[in-house]
């Protein structure tokens, strides 16, 4: 198991930043449609081939559409907008990440009920395979409106539903434009690295359950404990488009209790606590939303989708950072991160 997840960290850190300059040469629709066709085909892996090479196949294909997704998703929606219209791209991305949390309880329940069935998991991975392709189709019928040649130089741009191969930067091109503006471009840069270590502290995520566990949660009530967690993290998703338009030191205010509500859980590990988890994690997915749209309202160059993928880079080293702390120290470590992010916020929401 730890070989297959190592497989699917290394191939996901390695495709992440070169599949978001895919998506800004190729197309961003095309992106995302190929990235969960590419899913369908991993789960389809595994139901056909369930050996250990099977499932490395699979999760390398997992990986890559992961990858290509990564990125090209919020470019596309962000550029469809129409101009003066960005505005609108808070309340996508807020219900966007509300009804992926959301998603958890049904599915959860419906792989249950697959798995009592007695038919293994080939089930629930055809289930999986045929989720992709339907969310493929509903992909495709997107329009893909990316920046026209006065983004890349010229002053007659406009927007149109395909970049000519005239105005259309080439893959090296968008990936060093991406890299460039991620990492010279200070407005980009400093929000960019504060949406990686928030949203690689999603990881924790992960150890609701031992946490749970560990605070003498009883057994059958771990499961409706963490479901809890997430339905709150939804909640707070889905305020980040109200949000969106709040000052700097509300934001700040709002992280800051949420990190004083994790630490007081930590502290205190009796069961209750579970109810502060919950309030951390709403109001974190509420800022961490915000955070993101602000990442791509400061992003002004061609390579929307790379940009956006190197920061999925950062969050990925976060989260394996995250893995890393907690087997040293815990849920201490990962308190002290989220807190350092929450006292330079101040700063970083004020660099225009």
């Amino acid at each position: 198991m730890s070989a297959l997840f190592a497989i699917w960290s290394v191939v996901g850190l390695i495709a992440e930043v070169p599949s978001g300059a895919l998506a800004d040469r190729f197309g961003r629709r095309r992106a995302v449609v190929t990235a969960h066709v590419g899913q369908a085909a991993g789960y389809a892996v595994w139901a056909l081939w369930p050996t250990f090479t099977g499932f490395a196949a699979g999760f390398a294909l997992w990986a890559l559409g992961g990858s290509l997704e990564s990125g090209a998703k919020e470019a596309l929606l962000y550029d469809a907008l129409a101009p003066g219209e960005q505005w609108r791209y808070a309340r996508i991305a807020s219900g966007s990440s509300a009804a992926g949390l959301l998603a958890q309880v049904p599915a959860a329940g419906l792989a249950t009920l697959l798995l009592a069935t007695g038919g293994g998991f080939a089930p629930v991975a055809w289930l999986s395979v045929g989720t992709c392709l339907v969310t493929a189709a509903l992909a495709a019928r997107l329009p893909d409106v990316r920046p026209g040649p006065s983004v890349l130089g010229d002053d007659e741009g406009d927007r149109g539903d395909e970049l000519d191969d005239e105005s259309a930067l080439g893959w090296y091109a968008a990936l060093r434009a991406g890299v460039v503006e991620a990492a010279a471009h200070p407005p980009v840069r400093a929000i960019l690295l504060a949406v990686a270590v928030l949203g690689g502290v999603d990881a924790l995520e992960e150890y609701f359950p031992l946490m749970a566990a560990d605070w003498s949660v009883p057994n059958e009530l771990v499961p409706p404990a963490v479901v809890a967690t997430a339905v709150t993290g939804a909640v707070g998703a889905a305020l980040g488009g109200v949000a969106a338009g709040w000052g700097r030191w509300r934001l700040t205010a709002t992280i800051a209790a949420a990190v004083v509500a994790l630490a007081v859980a930590a502290a205190l590990a009796v069961p209750l606590a579970m109810i502060l988890v919950a309030v951390f994690y709403g109001g974190y997915r509420l800022v961490l939303v915000v955070l993101e749209v602000r990442l791509q309202d400061r992003i002004t160059g061609p390579s929307r989708a790379t940009v956006t993928s190197v920061s999925g880079f950062g969050v990925e080293i976060v989260g394996l950072a995250v893995f890393g702390a907690w087997a040293v120290g815990g849920i201490w470590p990962i308190v002290a991160a989220a807190a350092l992010v929450t006292a330079l916020l101040p700063r970083i929401l004020r660099t225009p």
